[in-house]
């Protein structure tokens, strides 16, 4: 009980000890793949002397990739936060001796709506049965393994969750607040203070009055070293060559689908012979013609005026059955359209109200309502709806059991296909503000229609609109003139002035750093910069994922831990400033002793602030000053303070009155409160805990 005592007193030393977080995610096999030895003898990590295999990693990164769409780097750095985030926790629980067991997966299984209020899991009586859970799953094993086998990855998870809860309940159960904090609390909160103050802003004392050297500057950083050490990183300038389809580009592609829209007679040289070519305006397969001239295959989906090419909706919007239009530019394409078809209406939107029942397709488990039951209330909230169109939106929130009912039972804009048949059905006859009662397999429907839109059906033929090989091949020629150039004049800056060519610059680049700025996914650009054979002032080309080419100068190498005075010069001048500046007026008018004194001798005014709390931080007209709020508390009535140095200038305050909270009988709601904060607190701060104390050796870099 004694160390337990002391564990209560030490609350922060508890984190840094025994702290628990909740896994981002469970990595299926990540626990055994650690602990049956490493294949290989350069290890991704080493995280408290335990190797996290390459191998491993590496399938990973490839499942994170696939199954997430993210760049190789993304996957990367993901993959690793989970993986170091699993293997300080592991170490944690068998550090501590922690395990979970079936009461507690049995507690979590039942905390999950899905599983509790599935029928298959659930006894005579309707609640669910834990017995007949686990039955299920060892069916599965024999008569579905790969369903088994994802089972088997949520059952990790599980044990992961329930592993944090018994972790989470022992911080909860060695921390706590008591009635005389709760007590505080409260009054910190309640009590409040009416003030008249004097502020003298920092920025109303000239900055020439101080001079402000390298050396002061130099050695206010190593005052505060720590603050300012950096990570290793380098700097780069580099200009870009866009790969990019000219204006003879774009017309030749014109040119091209001009041709297709209308027939054409064509010299074969082959059967010396002339040639009918259909064009998209006479061909009767539209389907083949496609497949053929277009980038893009034929969409058959139907599509307002809004999802058509913005700059030409109206004209593509307003053709008869049969018109061709094009070419016209839309995005990074050249399109050329045939109109086929329109759907006057085609596009509905309504809301709804579903009353459900018994049975009915997607009901609730729980649903005892029966269908006769059912179409009475629906029949109600129909006559209702009639009678009072204007108040659907509320009678959805009220009676609705569809997912739309937080939406006033809002459905949004449909077309055919997209909602059951007599719903459609319905909604397609009916005109605007139409009210109808309908009965699907999901129950009764009331409906009401709200808005209908044309759409139209077009075939388009879709050219990419992208570079010539001419075009290509100058840009190509261009950047490797420029880069020969820089390589012999070693600055890049001075060829590129000749050229009339932009330098973009990028001050810190960080070792696992993809995307820079205006350069996406450009990996292989910063591991050329972090390459131990890469000279200070070395030039070369790297391609664009996009197109083009880049000519990139490594400009800086900034060691581990060293500190750019230069790229902080500007933020500690002007923190010295504000000391200085705070010294000055401390000095200057050290001899003031009431507020009507340093009015008189500054030229201020005496400003006011009421219902001043010690919760709330922030003194009216003066930005945030705790420091300042807080002395006032300190304060008699009438009493003028000396002089207080806070964020924004220095102060002087008098407490016109007081304010004290009315006791209360108890304060453990307060307390309690003290208690939430605490654990949302410890929730953020525990990994960050324990990944500082932790000894992680990072080989990324040598690999990606």
């Amino acid at each position: 009980m004694a160390v337990l005592g002391q564990i209560r007193q030490r609350s922060v030393f508890l984190i840094l000890v025994i702290g628990m977080a909740l896994f981002a995610f469970v990595i299926s096999g990540v626990f055994d793949a650690n602990s049956s030895g490493s294949n290989s003898s350069d290890p991704i990590a080493i995280v408290n002397d335990e190797e996290i295999d390459l191998t491993f990693y590496r399938q990973l990164v490839e499942n994170t990739e696939r199954s997430y769409n993210l760049s190789t780097m993304q996957a990367v750095n993901s993959v690793w936060d989970q993986l170091i985030r699993a293997n300080i926790f592991r170490q944690e629980f068998e550090r501590l001796g922690i395990d979970a067991g079936k009461e507690q997966i049995e507690m979590i299984l039942t905390q999950d709506e899905r599983i509790v209020q599935d029928p298959r899991f659930q006894n005579e009586t309707g609640f669910f049965d834990f017995g007949i859970f686990t039955d299920y799953i060892n069916q599965l094993r024999f008569e579905n393994p790969q369903a088994y086998d994802s089972w088997k990855l949520q059952e990790e998870n599980l044990v992961g969750l329930a592993k944090e809860n018994i972790y989470y309940d022992l911080i909860k159960s060695s921390t706590g607040f008591t009635e005389l904090e709760g007590k505080n609390a409260y009054h910190s909160k309640n009590d409040k203070v009416n003030l008249r103050f004097v502020r003298l802003p920092y920025e109303g004392v000239p900055d020439s009055l101080f001079e402000i050297s390298n050396a002061d500057i130099k050695k206010y950083i190593n005052e505060r070293k720590e603050d300012y050490e950096t990570e290793e990183s380098r700097s780069v300038r580099f200009v870009i060559f866009s790969e990019e389809a000219s204006e003879a580009d774009q017309n030749q592609i014109r040119r091209e689908l001009e041709q297709l829209k209308s027939r054409r007679i064509e010299y074969n040289d082959v059967s010396k012979l002339t040639d009918t070519i259909e064009g998209l305006a006479t061909t009767k397969n539209l389907t083949e013609f496609l497949e053929l001239y277009s980038e893009v295959p034929f969409d058959s989906i139907y599509k307002t005026k809004g999802n058509l090419a913005s700059e030409y909706a109206d004209i593509l919007f307003g053709l008869n059955i049969g018109d061709v239009f094009g070419p016209y530019k839309d995005g990074n394409q050249f399109k050329v359209s045939r109109f086929l078809d329109r759907k006057i209406g085609g596009s509905i939107r309504a809301s709804h109200i579903l009353i459900t029942y018994q049975g009915a397709e997607r009901a609730n488990p729980n649903e005892t309502r029966t269908s006769d039951e059912a179409k009475k209330l629906a029949q109600e909230v129909y006559r209702k709806a009639l009678k009072n169109p204007d108040d659907f939106t509320q009678l959805a929130i009220e009676n609705s059991d569809g997912p739309s009912k937080s939406l006033g039972g809002d459905l949004g804009f449909f077309q055919e296909g997209a909602m059951t048949e007599k719903f459609f059905d319905f909604c397609n006859r009916s005109k605007v503000d139409k009210i109808g009662l309908v009965e699907t397999e999901f129950g009764f429907h009331v409906i009401k229609v709200t808005d209908k839109e044309d759409v139209v059906l077009t075939a388009d033929v879709v050219k990419e609109i992208i570079p010539s090989e001419e075009t290509s091949n100058g840009v190509f020629q261009k950047t490797t003139q420029f880069e020969m150039e820089s390589i012999k004049s070693k600055v890049l800056d001075t060829v590129a002035k000749q050229y009339d060519y932009d330098v973009k610059f990028v001050q810190k680049v960080n070792l696992l750093d993809e995307n820079l700025p205006e350069l996406p996914r450009q990996r292989n650009l910063v591991q050329w910069l972090f390459n131990e054979d890469t000279q200070l002032g070395e030039v070369k080309r790297f391609s664009l994922n996009t197109g083009g080419y880049i000519v990139a100068q490594l400009s800086g190498i900034t060691p581990v831990g060293m500190v750019n005075v230069e790229a902080i010069r500007s933020e500690v001048t002007q923190k010295i400033l504000k000391e200085r500046k705070a010294a000055y007026l401390l000095k200057t008018h050290a001899d003031k002793k009431t507020l009507d004194d340093l009015a008189s001798a500054t030229d201020k005014e005496i400003e006011t602030a009421s219902a001043v709390t010690q919760e709330n931080t922030v003194l009216a007209g003066a930005g945030s000053e705790p420091y300042v709020i807080g002395s006032a508390f300190a304060l008699e009535l009438n009493q003028a303070s000396g002089l207080i140095q806070g964020n924004n200038g220095v102060y002087m305050i008098e407490v016109v009155s007081k304010e004290i909270a009315d006791e209360m009988e108890s304060y453990k709601a307060y307390a309690n409160a003290l208690q939430t904060e605490e654990n949302m607190r410890i929730n953020s701060a525990i990994y960050e805990a324990l990944r500082s104390s932790a000894k992680i050796e990072d080989n990324r870099q040598l690999y990606y």
